[in-house]
Parts: C-alpha cells; structure tokens; sequence
C-alpha cells in the first residue's frame, strides 16, 4: 500500500525586502508535502530548498513525484535517505514522515528522536544588508532581541557591527558573510570585529576553498554553513571550522540532521541550527536540533508578514516547541 503524497507549492510574503551577500528576497517560496496513510492520518513538512543550488519548488516537486511508486506505507526515513540526495525535497519528505510516523505511534517526534525533553531556545533575530538608516532603522526595533545576527558583504562589514553596537548597545553579536569574504578580508577586519565583541562568524569564505583557512590564527570562532551539508562534510572542515550550521534545507532533513548533529559534535565542533527562511512548520523540526545547540537561528517566521494558523510561540527570542496540531 502506497501513502498518498499530495505537494503544495506556497508563496509567503516578507515583512519587507531582506537583502543579503547573493540578492534580496521579498517572499519565501515553499513546498509543502503532505504525506497520508490508509487510516487517514497526515504527516507534513515544508522545505524551501537550496536557492544557491538551483533548488526551486518545481525542482524539488519534480524530484518528489518521480519518487512517488516507491512512497509505501512501511518506509523509512532511513530508507528514504537511500532514495533522494541532500536537499529541499529529501527534507520536506522526511519531515513529513516524522510526522506521520509519530502520529501513528501516538508519541511526539522529539520522543522517538530519544531525546529526554524540548524546552524553548534563544534564537537569534536577523537583521539584513540594506543602506545606513534602514539596518539602524531594524536594528533599533530589536533592542528588546539580544542576540543579532548580521549580514555581511565584501564591502559592508565592520560598519554593520558598528550599527549595531551604536544602536543596541547590549546585544549579542554573529556576522554572516554568506561566502562573500577572502581571508585577506577577513584578516584585516578581524581586529575591529573582535574588539566589537562579535561572537562567531558564518562562512566567511566561499564553499569549496575552505582551504585558504589553512593556518589561520583566528580569535574568532568561524562556522561552516554552506560548507557544511551533511556528515561527509566534517572531515574537510576540522582545523578550519569551529562550529557547523545544521539546515534541514542542506542536510535533506530531521533524519540527517540528527546524525550530522552526533557525528560533528563526536568530532569536537560546536553547534549551530539554522533555516532558509519559512513558516513554524519548517521551524518545528528544526527545533529538535536546536536543543543541543549553542547558537539558534530560526527567526524565519518572525521575518514574514503571517504564519501558520498553529504557529510556534515566539516569546520575544523565546521559541517554544511546536504543538501536535502543526507537525510532530
């Protein structure tokens, strides 16, 4: 018996543009699938892709329904990681198979991923590249958030974190370069960063020359997140990287991000979640990771103009586990 596979492709509008190191978004395009057995019961994930690897939701739909003979009852998500490479659409069937799969047991998610308890976590709030007075504008507006997260370019870096310390004086600070810097760059502006008390900083190098960090006397903590996919990651990573960046979106889901989660930590890096932008239904899955993660980012609804109708609580940076009616 197959499970019925139904796809739907949404468009979720941005409270304003979001600009960063690649372009600028107004609205988030999503997949959702919805996954359901013969008794009727439905399990769902979204996915929003990889955008920097062509992934679209005609993409990941078309990988989606050239698998769609072989969605039987009695899958795995062990098996579907055998089906479908890393990415959008492995996600959105994997976490709706979660989702099902704890519907039918009658158990929450978080349980049959063997972990003791969910408790909400401290995300950071993102603030995008933009001119002068639109960053101090939505720097402003986040001084109740105490943990920034703020986009980077090759031109536009040192004076983001001024902004931000000049706007809110208190907050926590991470800089994502998102692959736009060489390390020429970011070892002349290493000082001033430090001295500005940025945290950690995300993929300041392109993917793929991780390399040119050979050797480099960082006292800044640098996270891998587009050089990070899933666990064949690590090795390339280890002396360059301190930290690695779980997406769902890369990994190909909660199945893979799980065990990236083990494998990295085993292996001496520290944690980080994030997400490609979406609704508390990409967030919920996520929100498993986040557990044992020192630094959260999923923000995502709290970028968009609406949400789900059974939203994740955000209490200010708060974020709360998500509700059986919305996913796990």
């Amino acid at each position: 018996m197959s499970l019925d596979c139904t796809l739907t492709s949404e468009s979720w509008a941005l409270q304003e543009p979001f600009e960063i190191s690649r372009g600028v978004m107004t609205e988030i395009q999503v997949l959702v699938v919805r996954l359901s057995d013969r008794e009727g019961r439905c399990g769902y994930g979204e996915a929003t892709g990889v955008p920097y690897k062509g992934e679209t939701t005609l993409t990941m739909a078309a990988q989606i329904e050239a698998l769609r003979p072989r969605l039987h009852e009695d899958l795995s998500t062990e098996a579907l990681m055998q089906l479908l490479p890393p990415g959008g659409a492995r996600n959105a069937l994997d976490c709706a198979l979660w989702d099902l799969r704890a519907k039918q047991a009658g158990r929450r998610a978080w349980q049959l991923a063997g972990l003791e308890r969910v408790a909400p976590v401290l995300t950071a709030y993102t603030i995008g590249l933009g001119s002068e007075a639109d960053v101090r504008r939505k720097i402003r507006a986040a001084r109740h958030l105490p943990l920034l997260k703020l986009k980077a370019d090759a031109s536009r870096h040192v004076d983001m974190v001024r902004f931000a310390r000049e706007e809110h004086p208190s907050a926590r600070l991470v800089v994502d370069a998102n692959q736009a810097w060489s390390r020429e760059l970011l070892e002349r502006i290493l000082p001033e960063l430090q001295a500005q008390g940025v945290e950690l900083i995300e993929q300041p190098v392109e993917r793929g020359t991780d390399a040119q960090l050979d050797g480099l006397v960082c006292t800044i903590p640098l996270a891998a997140d587009e050089s990070c996919v899933d666990r064949s990651s690590l090795p390339v990573l280890v002396g360059r990287y301190q930290y690695v960046n779980i997406k769902l979106d890369k990994t190909g889901g909660l199945t893979e991000a799980l065990a990236l989660a083990r494998e990295a930590k085993a292996m001496g890096f520290g944690l980080m979640v994030g997400n490609m932008g979406g609704t508390s239904l990409a967030m919920a899955p996520a929100h498993l990771i986040a557990q044992d993660c020192s630094y959260v980012d999923l923000d995502g609804p709290m970028l968009m103009q609406s949400d789900r109708a059974q939203a994740m609580h955000y209490e200010g940076a708060m974020l709360g586990a998500a509700e059986p009616a919305l996913w796990g």
